[in-house]
Protein backbone atom coordinates (compact mmCIF):
# COMPACT_ATOMS: atom_id res chain seq x y z
CA UNK A 1 0.00 0.00 0.00
CA UNK A 2 1.22 3.23 -0.76
CA UNK A 3 1.65 5.24 2.50
CA UNK A 4 2.41 8.87 1.31
CA UNK A 5 -1.42 9.52 0.24
CA UNK A 6 -3.33 12.06 2.14
CA UNK A 7 -4.70 10.49 5.16
CA UNK A 8 -8.12 12.00 3.93
CA UNK A 9 -7.81 10.14 0.83
CA UNK A 10 -6.73 7.07 2.77
CA UNK A 11 -9.63 7.27 5.13
CA UNK A 12 -12.12 8.20 2.47
CA UNK A 13 -10.59 4.40 0.85
CA UNK A 14 -11.45 2.81 3.56
CA UNK A 15 -14.81 3.90 4.17
CA UNK A 16 -15.90 2.83 0.75
CA UNK A 17 -14.22 -0.59 1.13
CA UNK A 18 -15.79 -0.90 4.30
CA UNK A 19 -19.62 0.27 2.79
CA UNK A 20 -19.37 -1.22 -0.29
CA UNK A 21 -18.36 -4.56 0.97
CA UNK A 22 -20.97 -4.84 3.61
CA UNK A 23 -23.55 -3.69 0.79
CA UNK A 24 -22.33 -6.60 -1.19
CA UNK A 25 -22.89 -8.81 1.58
CA UNK A 26 -26.18 -7.89 2.50
CA UNK A 27 -27.64 -8.02 -1.40
CA UNK A 28 -30.91 -9.78 -1.22
CA UNK A 29 -30.37 -10.52 -4.77
CA UNK A 30 -26.83 -11.57 -5.25
CA UNK A 31 -27.53 -14.45 -6.62
CA UNK A 32 -29.17 -13.13 -9.41
CA UNK A 33 -27.10 -10.73 -10.00
CA UNK A 34 -24.22 -13.33 -9.91
CA UNK A 35 -26.34 -15.68 -12.31
CA UNK A 36 -26.86 -12.23 -14.81
CA UNK A 37 -22.67 -11.43 -14.56
CA UNK A 38 -22.29 -14.89 -15.17
CA UNK A 39 -24.08 -14.85 -18.47
CA UNK A 40 -22.29 -11.46 -19.42
CA UNK A 41 -18.87 -13.16 -19.02
CA UNK A 42 -19.83 -15.94 -20.76
CA UNK A 43 -20.72 -13.75 -23.97
CA UNK A 44 -18.40 -11.19 -23.79
CA UNK A 45 -15.75 -13.89 -23.49
CA UNK A 46 -17.17 -15.95 -27.08
CA UNK A 47 -14.75 -13.18 -29.71
CA UNK A 48 -11.47 -13.50 -27.12
CA UNK A 49 -8.72 -15.08 -28.89
CA UNK A 50 -7.16 -16.35 -25.29
CA UNK A 51 -5.98 -19.55 -24.00
CA UNK A 52 -4.52 -18.23 -20.57
CA UNK A 53 -6.94 -16.48 -18.70
CA UNK A 54 -6.27 -15.18 -14.90
CA UNK A 55 -9.17 -15.09 -12.54
CA UNK A 56 -9.34 -14.82 -9.07
CA UNK A 57 -11.32 -17.04 -6.17
CA UNK A 58 -14.36 -15.02 -4.22
CA UNK A 59 -14.16 -14.29 -1.35
CA UNK A 60 -16.58 -11.38 1.15
CA UNK A 61 -19.13 -11.73 -1.58
CA UNK A 62 -17.73 -11.38 -4.27
CA UNK A 63 -18.58 -12.33 -8.45
CA UNK A 64 -17.24 -15.71 -8.73
CA UNK A 65 -15.87 -16.07 -12.42
CA UNK A 66 -14.78 -19.84 -12.49
CA UNK A 67 -18.49 -21.12 -13.63
CA UNK A 68 -18.13 -19.18 -16.48
CA UNK A 69 -14.21 -19.87 -17.25
CA UNK A 70 -15.10 -23.81 -16.78
CA UNK A 71 -17.59 -23.32 -19.51
CA UNK A 72 -15.33 -21.59 -21.45
CA UNK A 73 -12.25 -24.22 -21.08
CA UNK A 74 -14.88 -26.65 -21.88
CA UNK A 75 -16.09 -24.79 -25.11
CA UNK A 76 -12.63 -24.65 -26.44
CA UNK A 77 -12.45 -28.44 -26.54
CA UNK A 78 -15.69 -28.68 -28.44
CA UNK A 79 -14.96 -25.88 -30.75
CA UNK A 80 -12.67 -27.44 -33.37
CA UNK A 81 -14.24 -30.78 -34.47
CA UNK A 82 -10.13 -31.57 -35.78
CA UNK A 83 -8.68 -30.80 -32.75
CA UNK A 84 -6.61 -27.64 -33.79
CA UNK A 85 -7.82 -25.91 -31.09
CA UNK A 86 -5.09 -24.39 -28.30
CA UNK A 87 -5.96 -26.19 -24.92
CA UNK A 88 -7.89 -23.32 -22.80
CA UNK A 89 -6.13 -22.60 -19.02
CA UNK A 90 -7.38 -21.26 -16.01
CA UNK A 91 -5.45 -19.74 -13.64
CA UNK A 92 -5.67 -18.38 -9.59
CA UNK A 93 -3.44 -16.03 -7.89
CA UNK A 94 -0.42 -17.42 -5.79
CA UNK A 95 0.70 -14.73 -3.18
CA UNK A 96 4.58 -13.92 -3.34
CA UNK A 97 5.12 -12.94 -0.32
CA UNK A 98 8.61 -10.85 -0.38
CA UNK A 99 7.72 -8.96 -3.38
CA UNK A 100 3.82 -8.78 -2.55
CA UNK A 101 3.38 -9.60 -6.34
CA UNK A 102 0.69 -12.76 -7.68
CA UNK A 103 1.54 -15.18 -9.99
CA UNK A 104 -0.68 -17.54 -11.38
CA UNK A 105 -0.93 -21.17 -11.56
CA UNK A 106 -3.44 -23.57 -13.33
CA UNK A 107 -6.86 -24.52 -11.51
CA UNK A 108 -9.57 -26.70 -12.80
CA UNK A 109 -12.20 -28.15 -11.08
CA UNK A 110 -11.48 -30.31 -8.04
CA UNK A 111 -7.69 -29.78 -8.31
CA UNK A 112 -5.54 -29.85 -4.79
CA UNK A 113 -6.17 -26.39 -2.96
CA UNK A 114 -4.29 -25.39 -0.17
CA UNK A 115 -4.46 -21.75 1.72
CA UNK A 116 -2.43 -18.84 1.27
CA UNK A 117 -2.30 -15.54 2.76
CA UNK A 118 -5.43 -14.21 4.21
CA UNK A 119 -6.23 -17.73 3.71
CA UNK A 120 -7.66 -17.60 0.35
CA UNK A 121 -7.44 -21.01 -1.22
CA UNK A 122 -4.51 -21.42 -3.57
CA UNK A 123 -3.78 -24.38 -6.13
CA UNK A 124 -1.25 -26.54 -4.67
CA UNK A 125 1.85 -28.00 -7.41
CA UNK A 126 0.06 -26.81 -10.79
CA UNK A 127 1.85 -25.51 -13.15
CA UNK A 128 2.62 -21.62 -13.21
CA UNK A 129 0.93 -19.73 -16.61
CA UNK A 130 1.51 -16.63 -17.71
CA UNK A 131 -2.52 -15.42 -18.45
CA UNK A 132 -3.29 -13.29 -21.49
CA UNK A 133 -6.21 -11.80 -20.23
CA UNK A 134 -6.72 -11.17 -16.42
CA UNK A 135 -9.70 -11.17 -14.55
CA UNK A 136 -9.59 -8.35 -11.55
CA UNK A 137 -12.26 -8.25 -8.26
CA UNK A 138 -13.46 -4.58 -7.64
CA UNK A 139 -14.61 -3.77 -4.20
CA UNK A 140 -16.06 -0.28 -6.08
CA UNK A 141 -15.26 1.04 -9.57
CA UNK A 142 -14.95 4.29 -11.01
CA UNK A 143 -14.80 6.29 -14.29
CA UNK A 144 -12.27 5.92 -16.68
CA UNK A 145 -11.52 2.06 -15.73
CA UNK A 146 -10.21 2.68 -12.62
CA UNK A 147 -11.27 0.55 -9.64
CA UNK A 148 -10.92 0.28 -5.53
CA UNK A 149 -9.20 -3.09 -4.47
CA UNK A 150 -8.70 -3.77 -0.84
CA UNK A 151 -5.58 -1.72 -0.25
CA UNK A 152 -2.80 -4.22 -0.29
CA UNK A 153 -1.72 -3.19 -3.83
CA UNK A 154 -1.05 -6.67 -5.03
CA UNK A 155 -2.88 -6.10 -8.50
CA UNK A 156 -0.59 -3.01 -9.50
CA UNK A 157 2.60 -4.32 -8.32
CA UNK A 158 1.71 -7.39 -10.57
CA UNK A 159 0.99 -5.18 -13.69
CA UNK A 160 3.73 -3.19 -12.95
CA UNK A 161 6.23 -5.87 -13.84
CA UNK A 162 3.82 -8.75 -15.85
CA UNK A 163 5.32 -8.50 -19.50
CA UNK A 164 3.76 -8.57 -22.04
CA UNK A 165 0.80 -6.75 -19.69
CA UNK A 166 -2.68 -9.04 -20.33
CA UNK A 167 -5.80 -7.84 -20.93
CA UNK A 168 -7.13 -6.82 -17.79
CA UNK A 169 -11.02 -6.76 -16.73
CA UNK A 170 -12.20 -5.95 -13.88
CA UNK A 171 -15.61 -7.58 -11.77
CA UNK A 172 -18.04 -5.93 -10.19
CA UNK A 173 -21.70 -5.72 -9.08
CA UNK A 174 -23.66 -2.49 -10.25
CA UNK A 175 -24.11 -1.02 -6.88
CA UNK A 176 -19.96 -0.51 -6.57
CA UNK A 177 -19.96 2.06 -9.09
CA UNK A 178 -18.11 5.24 -7.10
CA UNK A 179 -18.71 8.24 -9.30
CA UNK A 180 -15.65 10.36 -6.85
CA UNK A 181 -13.32 7.53 -6.96
CA UNK A 182 -9.97 9.56 -8.79
CA UNK A 183 -6.61 7.28 -10.04
CA UNK A 184 -3.83 7.59 -8.14
CA UNK A 185 -0.10 8.05 -9.53
CA UNK A 186 0.41 4.34 -9.17
CA UNK A 187 -2.93 3.10 -10.20
CA UNK A 188 -3.39 1.19 -13.43
CA UNK A 189 -6.47 1.90 -15.46
CA UNK A 190 -8.54 -1.45 -16.55
CA UNK A 191 -8.84 -2.01 -19.89
CA UNK A 192 -12.81 -3.13 -19.35
CA UNK A 193 -15.04 -3.47 -16.49
CA UNK A 194 -18.41 -5.85 -16.54
CA UNK A 195 -21.06 -5.94 -13.97
CA UNK A 196 -24.45 -7.54 -13.65
CA UNK A 197 -26.16 -4.94 -16.31
CA UNK A 198 -23.63 -5.39 -19.25
CA UNK A 199 -19.91 -4.16 -20.09
CA UNK A 200 -19.30 -0.60 -18.78
CA UNK A 201 -16.28 0.51 -19.91
CA UNK A 202 -14.59 1.22 -22.23
CA UNK A 203 -17.68 3.60 -23.03
CA UNK A 204 -19.28 3.44 -26.42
Amino acid sequence: MNNNRPPDQMARKAQWRQRLIEQRLRLGDRLARNDALQRVLRVWLVDRPDSAIGAYWPIKGEFDPLPALFRWQEAGREADALGASRERKIGLPVIDKASKTLSFHRWYPGCPMEPDAYDIPKPCGTERITPTLLFVPCVGYGPGGYRLGYGGGFYDRTLAQLQPRPYTVGLAYTHGFLPELEPEPHDWPLDAILNDNGVVWPLD
